[in-house]
């Protein structure tokens, strides 16, 4: 019992923090009453999940008034609210008593159980860095969205997003369903220890698909273009017409357009939620593979002498900071495949180099250059890969410094135009230069050019845009990639894949951008394919791309 004042105060703590402040600021005699209601509420609400459709924590407070039911794809707002007898850090020290706060917090967070009509179909451990350190000491009261009208900002979202991609959208079929979900505390340490149950509520969810009629069904018809040959190669229909179910059923979110390119010829072109053949999608990230191919085409010029040049040749870095060998012997090869060294993680929210920390300052090629290297890496050769949006502009400045005319002028006459494309935009840095971190749009049709010119060694017609060396070395596995369990390599500014379909392996290198936009080129079947998507910062937008390449489109080619 010595504990059970302290877990008082932090229940009076918490309980006026969950009311507005007028609560709290009136007279001591008042105040006593109202803290032991509040009290008294707080405590038999602890141990339970509620629901509502408003951010607030009136059912936390009021359990009787909280939502029971709610219709997925139909209402908008849905959030999740919970009250323990502790804070998190507290369960977790239970698990490990010998840790202080800061590590366990580090280490642990809340795992999720989803239970649906009783059977548990998916569990997740929060990452760690989810969720303020000061929350998980201090609070008793957890309030997250899961979905969001106005696209909230919280990991709850996302925590939803992975649950309906990896179980909720085979479970929740259309009908009504007893959603439960549970919360636990974990820690990784680096067994993993998970505690007792702290929380659980029940909700009743009723699943209504968005009607698909047959138009939204059937393939659509190719319109004529004097730009490709039409192939007359035969697939599965079936798979392509269950492919577009799922579009129009929303299980498949906000796709664009699938182009197929199969021996060169458009096999499949289809448009959806309100773009057509003369939309120009931006696919983000995708654009940074374009600051490969014009890299390829300035060497092969002469304008820049090869990949292994370093940072030096271009810039007087000791004019910048954090000024060492290391920085300036950074190569460009090293930027191509994000192994340069500098303290830059797109993956790190803490990074300095994270992108998000680039975007606001005035000159992103000095905040690049200014970045100081990982200190752990500086004296050695062999530097880890990680994502680094920061240094493709540093790639996409050389290039307009080098190149006749300025990268935007020389990527029109040696790639756009040659290639028939006359449709395009690109974003811009500050200083009025193309950006190559990502953003460049074109058609999909155009974007399939692109794709198969890397399917044909670089080649289009009887002109060589491309040197085919540079083509192999772009699409082959130059490093390997830390960013999934699995593994996973990176070329230069492409990414390097073995893709599961059916029984076969297949090694896909592709383009990738934020939203799931794709162009993948397969190394051993001769197949391009085009996905564009705006599912932008939503945890299901590469997964679900994922899924229809694998479970639908090359299934419907090889099995036609």
């Amino acid at each position: 019992m010595k504990g059970r004042p302290f877990a008082t105060a932090r229940i009076l703590l918490s309980a006026c923090l969950i009311f507005s402040l007028d609560h709290c600021l009136i007279s001591p005699a008042k105040a006593a009453e109202v803290t032991a209601i509040n009290t008294e509420k707080m405590q038999k609400a602890a141990g339970q999940v509620n629901f509502s459709t408003k951010a607030q924590s009136t059912a936390v407070r009021q359990p009787d008034g909280s939502l029971h039911s709610f219709a997925l794809n139909t209402d908008k707002n849905l959030f999740l609210n919970a009250v323990f007898d502790k804070p998190l850090t507290d369960y977790l020290q239970q698990l490990a008593p010998e840790l202080p706060a800061a590590t366990l917090n580090q280490q642990g967070n809340y795992q999720f159980t989803f239970v649906v009509n009783g059977a548990v179909v998916y569990t997740e451990n929060l990452n760690p860095g989810a969720g303020l350190a000061q929350e998980k000491t201090t609070s008793i009261v957890l309030s997250k969205p899961l979905l969001s009208e106005d696209n909230q900002d919280s990991w709850g979202r996302f925590l939803w997003m992975r649950f309906m991609h990896n179980a909720g959208e085979k479970v929740l079929t259309e009908g009504v369903h007893q959603l439960k979900i549970q919360i636990r505390p974990y820690l990784k340490t680096p067994a993993l220890k998970v505690g007792d149950l702290l929380a659980e509520g029940q909700i009743t969810v009723t699943v209504v698909k968005p009607h698909a009629t047959e138009q939204h069904v059937a393939i659509q018809p190719i319109q004529p273009t004097t730009e490709w040959v039409l192939s007359k190669d035969r697939y599965n229909q079936n798979l392509i017409r269950a492919m577009n179910k799922k579009i129009a059923q929303r299980d498949f979110k906000d796709i664009s357009s699938v182009v197929v390119i199969k021996n060169g010829e458009l096999l499949l072109e289809q448009y959806f939620n309100g773009s057509d053949r003369s939309t120009l999608h931006d696919p983000r990230s995708v654009g940074k593979s374009f600051a490969s191919t014009m890299l390829g085409i300035a060497i092969a010029d002469g304008f820049i002498q090869n990949e292994q040049q370093q940072l030096s040749a271009f810039y007087p870095l000791q004019n910048y900071q954090h000024h060492t060998p290391a920085k300036a012997n950074v190569t460009l090869q090293q930027l191509l495949t994000m192994t340069s060294g500098f303290s830059g993680d797109d993956a790190d929210s803490a990074s300095p180099g994270n992108e998000e920390n680039m975007y606001p300052t005035a000159d992103w090629v000095q905040f690049t250059l200014d970045l100081p290297m990982q200190s752990s890496v500086a004296h050695t050769a062999s530097k880890p890969w990680q994502y680094f949006t920061a240094g493709v502009v540093v790639l996409g400045d050389i290039l307009q410094k080098t190149v006749p005319g300025g990268l935007e002028s020389y990527a029109d006459k040696k790639l756009f135009a040659p290639l028939g494309i006359k449709k395009y935009q690109w974003q811009y840095t500050p200083q009025k230069i193309a950006n190559t971190a990502g953003g460049l749009q074109l058609t999909a049709l155009d974007f399939a050019k692109y794709g198969q010119l890397y399917k044909n060694e670089g080649r289009w017609g009887q002109q060589q845009i491309l040197p085919a060396a540079w083509v192999k070395a772009s699409l082959t596995k130059q490093v390997a990639r830390t960013d999934q369990k699995d593994g996973g390599h990176y070329g230069y500014l492409f990414w390097n894949d073995q893709m599961q379909i059916e029984q076969q392996q297949f090694e896909v290198a592709y383009a990738s951008g934020n939203g799931g936009n794709k162009i993948f080129i397969f190394k051993d079947i001769p197949v391009v394919i085009v996905i564009t998507a705006k599912a932008y910062n939503k945890a299901y937008a590469h997964p679900q791309v994922q899924q229809m390449v694998s479970e639908y489109i090359v299934p419907a080619l090889l099995n036609p």
